[in-house]
């Protein structure tokens, strides 16, 4: 087989698609007005954001006047956790909850709360890693604030029950914020019928540009203290000069990928289970997270006697682009917090390999990953005392 690069990380970032590209370029050059100026080119600006929110609040299913732009998904999950437990205090309402899985820009939002003095309530997510729905109703308190669940987890992928949690939160009368960057583009969602009073999103994860995104919140539910104090833009409550570009870029890769989605969804899927399958043919190989439950792209397995760097190292001499985890914290040795969460040990939570799969990847980089990981895999193995092991406890107890 001719090897060709395989990208095949699209959870950490996906390529701005020609589309988004094509529409973006008029904005970067002649269409360079300041959105809040009252001349030609500020006007022209202006309607371009406008539109740009309007196909945000299309794919969403809420009102134009409830998007907020913000420079990406940690800004925006930042933005609804400190900015309603702030408010939320006031009524003596100090307490959050949240899952032990989630992306660090929920985790260190949440400790840094519990640093002022709020109280954090982190539910475990099982080894399947969903979460239960009777753990967060014996979770929910007089002095409950907030709820925060992701959609969908950035590295096993697995999808929680969100209309079931909404539902939950409204009956007790309690916010409910998701972080949803993983999740746009890839599953519907409907903000209205699920429940839920704040959503994050990023537009570099569904083919727009990195450097933007946005926070929806419901219009009643609560009104945040601003971000960034200065001019008016997003209704006063994130002031500086908007990107106009990189927003245009994000209204039309969303259209776009609502538009495409079913299809898109089902060659990712079909990608995904060929992927699974081939691996799991690997001794003492396992996936993570539930089978169904799961963002179509994505796969994450763990292979025992496996380190995941040298992994993705030699992965990369193969010419696939992966990873072994959270792409924010790829420098880290640690083993991965959300694989530790359901219930790995430390050694084999090491060995973790993260495929994620967009519309741009193809049936031949698939073929291309089967046949390297077999190949790599036995490399390292020849190499780890942990694999000799492993091999000498197989032989003792056959």
């Amino acid at each position: 087989m001719n090897k060709h690069y395989v990208y095949a990380d699209n959870a950490a970032t996906t390529p701005i698609s020609k589309e988004v590209l094509d529409a973006m370029m008029p904005w970067l050059t002649e269409g360079y007005g300041n959105a809040s100026s009252i001349y030609a080119k500020g006007r022209e600006a202006g309607f371009a954001l406008v539109k740009a929110r309007q196909q945000v609040a299309d794919v969403l299913n809420c009102k134009p006047g409830e998007i907020y732009f913000t420079g990406c998904g940690s800004e925006s999950d930042n933005w609804a956790l400190k900015g309603a437990m702030h408010k939320l205090a006031a009524k003596g309402k100090k307490h959050l909850i949240t899952t032990v899985f989630e992306h660090h820009a929920i985790l260190h939002t949440a400790a840094a709360l519990e640093k002022e003095g709020f109280e954090v309530t982190y539910l475990p997510v099982y080894e399947n890693g969903i979460i239960h729905l009777d753990d967060l109703k014996a979770a929910l308190r007089p002095d409950t604030a907030l709820v925060s669940i992701m959609f969908a987890n950035n590295e096993i992928g697995t999808i929680q029950p969100i209309a079931e949690i909404g539902a939950i939160c409204k009956e007790a009368g309690v916010l409910f914020h998701t972080d949803a960057v993983q999740a746009i583009g890839h599953v519907r969602i409907d903000v209205k019928a699920m429940n839920i009073d704040m959503l994050s999103l990023s537009g570099h994860k569904f083919h727009a540009p990195k450097g933007v995104g946005a926070l929806y919140v419901r219009q009643g539910s609560i009104i945040l203290p601003n971000l960034i104090d200065g001019g008016g833009q997003e209704k006063g409550r994130r002031a500086g000069t908007e990107n106009v570009a990189s927003i245009v870029g994000m209204g039309v890769a969303i259209e776009a990928a609502h538009r495409d989605l079913e299809a898109n969804a089902a060659k990712a899927l079909a990608m995904r289970e060929r992927l699974i399958d081939a691996a799991l043919q690997i001794p003492h190989s396992r996936l993570n997270g539930d089978r169904v439950q799961r963002l179509p792209g994505n796969a994450n397995i763990s292979f025992e006697g496996v380190e995941g760097e040298a992994l993705l190292l030699m992965l990369d001499n193969e010419g696939v682009a992966a990873s072994s985890g959270s792409a924010c914290t790829s420098g880290s040795l640690d083993p991965s917090h959300v694989l530790l969460s359901i219930g790995l040990p430390h050694e084999i939570a090491h060995g973790s390999l993260r495929v994620s799969f967009s519309d741009m990847n193809t049936e031949e980089d698939v073929d291309q990953i089967i046949e390297a990981l077999p190949k790599v895999i036995g490399r390292l193995r020849e190499m780890s005392p942990v694999w000799e092991r492993i091999v000498q406890e197989d032989a003792a107890n056959n």
